[in-house]
């Protein structure tokens, strides 16, 4: 039986979230964070999480409260070997779970990455816009966000 958990990442966690990056860069539809230092920056101005599969380390995922209507989600990685399992399905349930009454949230993504456009789609994103060279790596990016209907 899988058990998916999330893990808060600490300043120890640095070599095992640099691993998960390395799993998957090389490819245009991703741009990893690939050093000690942008870790450390991120672990200080976001929410990372590893994401265990059975008490192993099988991704990670991070997010960041921008105001108090808007949150991003980003840095959504499964390590090869534990893709097509449905593991970051369970993960982004995990995350959105927590956003119940958050106004919007919201992610990028490469608008050839046909499987997560596909999750993010089926867990009711829709694509915003499009922008060129999102992360300064020459390649586009889709802004695709949630949005919870208010009341009034």
């Amino acid at each position: 039986m899988r058990i998916i958990s999330l893990k808060k990442a600490t300043i120890a966690d640095i070599p095992a979230l640099l691993e998960l990056e390395k799993s998957v860069a090389g490819t245009k539809i991703y741009s990893p964070t690939l050093t000690k230092n942008e870790w450390k920056e991120e672990l200080q101005k976001s929410e990372v999480y590893l994401i265990e599969n059975n008490s192993i380390v099988a991704g990670s995922l991070l997010y960041e409260k921008k105001d108090n209507e808007n949150f991003y989600i980003g840095g959504l990685v499964v390590n090869p070997r534990f893709q097509g399992q449905g593991i970051a399905r369970e993960a982004m349930m995990i995350v959105l779970g927590k956003f119940k009454n958050v106004k919007r949230i919201y992610l990028v993504t490469h608008p050839d990455n046909t499987k997560a456009i596909a999750l993010y789609k089926s867990l009711g994103f829709v694509a915003e816009s499009r922008r060129e060279n999102y992360y300064s790596d020459g390649e586009p990016r889709l802004v695709m966000a949630r949005i919870l209907k208010c009341n009034r």
